[in-house]
């Protein structure tokens, strides 16, 4: 009979889209490592690619329905139109559903990996602090060398912060989602601990290197009088030489 042919293909249909539902769209899925993230993505496309695949399928169907319902008498049209109808609002909310958890899921994934690419640059930049602190642990030299240094260093540390509010706005956006929330609480409390640490290394560096300024001004200063007086003592010597005084006979701290 064409009609248990045409129902048993509507059901085996209504079962596959059930079945799709129940393994992609109602099952709770947890994602607390990168990989089951970019598996449930890999997986939720070839769900999707799968179920337009059977559009074939739901045509054929529709087709042979269509075509039954047009030959055959009045009594067995509604049914099996209802049936029809039920079995093609189906399929459809299946496709836009699996289609928009993908999407959903492909952002998730994109989230992940810029939030990974914001904090490897500024780890790097937090890596030339550590550097730029090494270089500036000993500075030798007077208070131009030293300032050349605090420069340096203040030129480094006038760095945006951007990335880091980016860093805590995508975090925020994966945690509230319940996605690879103890991998990313971790990374955060790592990488806000290293640049809480050397903020302040660095502004000890910079009251240190500021008050090292200071000291060697005022030591160039103070050789500079020197060399001043020195250089009249020398001057008042070399006119006495030169006019054969005698060390009696001139002030005390001359001779």
């Amino acid at each position: 009979d064409k009609t248990v042919s045409l129902r048993k293909d509507l059901s085996e249909m209504h079962e596959w889209i059930t079945q799709a539902e129940e393994e992609y769209l109602e099952r709770d899925f947890e994602y607390k490592t990168p990989d089951e993230l970019q598996k449930a993505v890999e997986e939720l496309k070839r769900a999707k690619e799968e179920a337009l695949q059977k559009e074939v399928k739901v045509k054929l169907i529709t087709d042979s329905v269509n075509n039954f319902i047009a030959k055959a008498p009045p009594a067995a049209h509604e049914a099996l139109k209802k049936e029809l109808d039920v079995l093609i609002t189906s399929y459809q909310q299946l496709c836009s559903r699996l289609n928009g958890k993908w999407k959903t899921l492909e952002e998730v994934w994109a989230c992940w990996r810029e939030l990974l690419s914001y904090l490897d640059a500024e780890n790097k930049w937090l890596n030339e602090i550590e550097l730029k602190l090494k270089a500036t642990e000993n500075v030798q030299g007077g208070a131009e060398e030293i300032s050349e240094s605090l420069d340096s260093l203040e030129r480094l540390m006038r760095h945006p912060e951007d990335n880091r509010n980016q860093i805590r706005e995508l975090a925020q956006t994966l945690t509230d989602g319940g996605i690879l929330d103890e991998l990313i609480n971790e990374k955060l409390e790592k990488f806000n601990t290293r640049w809480e640490e050397l903020q302040q290394e660095a502004v000890r560096r910079q009251k240190s290197l500021e008050q090292s300024i200071q000291s060697a001004q005022e030591t160039d200063k103070t050789l500079r009088l020197i060399q001043e007086s020195l250089a009249g003592i020398d001057k008042q010597l070399t006119a006495y030489t030169a006019d054969r005084v005698d060390a009696a006979q001139v002030p005390q701290e001359a001779q």
